[in-house]
């Protein structure tokens, strides 16, 4: 544990540092983001997050490979790392492209393709799917790898998707990596197995970089992690999950957690837990058709009504609105870790609905409470010398 946890002290600190460089060169080369109608930012904010992200995972992997732990792990684990950290270069490259140029999307969707087919080709990609009843069908090499694609291209386009708001991507996908880091950490332990696995080093790293990124992200923002940030965390993310069925027989990750039988339920989480990202987008995605095209407009006409433009409307600040965001994906991510590993615990049910009985009330009970303590317009307080003074209401 000590080791994961330097590895992710090294991606944060890296990352934190090199923002600093990414924004000077997104201000040299004009890679801008300019404010558009539908945007909350009110000035020019500068791209290329991605280019510090990216050097964190480097960075991380370099200190992994001298640790005295995980340099002595199974060789598949860096090689493995290795094979994702390319990929995910090669599509941070696309991104820089789109950041600089705004490549048009059938350009950017081909890059996507590219470094799934990259992943796919050395062999990161799933073997085996859950059945019913804990039973575990090995699918054939094509299968596996239209899977792989369909479920990296998807979760790459989820993160940009929900990258709407300062600091919500960086957030939720460090949220997700903390959840699968978790996952892998402890399906080792259970099992008696290695705890050096490809899953739980790129998961840490990827939450080091996020937690890294977010001080100069989070709002107001100094810089945006723009497609080269959002395709590569998404890439990492998904690929992490990937690499787990191929470093763990099916038996083992049946297996839940201290007491309980083998289960159906955590085979799912090397699928649910990149699709569990595409909750929140896919939701949005339909809201959004749907309002658009009984509106009479393109159901690709841009507006100001998505879920982070609902939260800002209900009376949340735009930070409270991204704290909210982070936590549906825990709710979501730590929700699906515990019912994987502890599916027969009653206190699992129990820590699973006291989170969601805490997410429903932040989001829905918190504007209602900070409206009934905010003065009326036109109220009057005691002014610090006796008169009154008016009150214009709280920001």
């Amino acid at each position: 544990m000590r080791e994961y946890l330097l590895v992710f002290l090294v991606a944060a600190a890296t990352t934190y540092l090199l923002t600093v460089i990414a924004r000077e060169i997104a201000l040299r080369t004009g890679a801008v983001a300019k404010v558009r109608d539908r945007d909350v930012h009110a000035v020019p904010i500068p791209y290329l997050g991605g280019l510090a992200m990216l050097g964190g995972l480097v960075a991380a992997y370099i200190v992994a490979r001298q640790l005295p732990f995980l340099s002595e792990s199974g060789p598949f684990v860096f090689r493995d790392a290795g094979i994702v950290l390319i990929a995910g270069a090669l599509i941070c490259a696309v991104g820089v492209l789109d950041d600089l140029f705004e490549l048009d999307a059938l350009t950017k969707l081909g890059g996507q393709v590219l470094a799934a087919g990259f992943l796919i080709a050395f062999g990161i990609q799933y073997i085996f799917f859950p059945g019913g009843d804990g039973v575990q069908v090995t699918i054939d090499s094509a299968q596996g790898a239209l899977l792989t694609g369909f479920i990296v291209v998807a979760t790459v386009n989820a993160v940009n998707f929900v990258d709407g708001l300062d600091g919500l991507a960086a957030g939720v996908v460090g949220v997700g990596a903390l959840a699968f880091f978790v996952y892998c950490y402890q399906l080792s332990n259970i099992n008696n197995v290695t705890l050096a696995t490809t899953g739980a080093l790129l998961s840490a790293s990827l939450a080091g970089v996020c937690a890294g990124f977010l001080p100069h992200n989070f709002h107001p923002a100094r810089l945006f992690m723009g497609d080269s940030g959002s395709m590569l965390i998404g890439l990492v993310l998904s690929a992490s999950a990937v690499t787990l069925t191929g470093q763990f027989d099916p038996e083992q990750i049946s297996s839940g957690g201290a007491g309980s039988r083998a289960s159906f339920v955590p085979t799912l989480l090397p699928l649910a837990l990149p699709v569990s990202l595409l909750v929140v987008p896919i939701v949005d995605l339909v809201l959004a058709v749907v309002r658009r095209t009984r509106a009479g407009r393109s159901p690709f006409a841009p507006d100001k009504q998505h879920l982070h433009h609902r939260l800002l409307e209900i009376g949340h600040s735009h930070r409270r609105a991204v704290v909210i965001m982070w936590m549906w994906a825990a709710l979501v991510a730590f929700g699906t870790v515990l019912m994987s590993l502890y599916s027969d615990d009653a206190w699992m049910w129990v820590s699973v609905s006291t989170m969601a009985a805490l997410t429903l009330g932040v989001t829905f009970l918190l504007p209602r409470l900070h409206r009934g303590r905010r003065p009326p317009p036109g109220a009057t307080r005691p002014g610090p010398m006796g008169p009154v003074e008016p009150v214009e209401g709280v920001g």
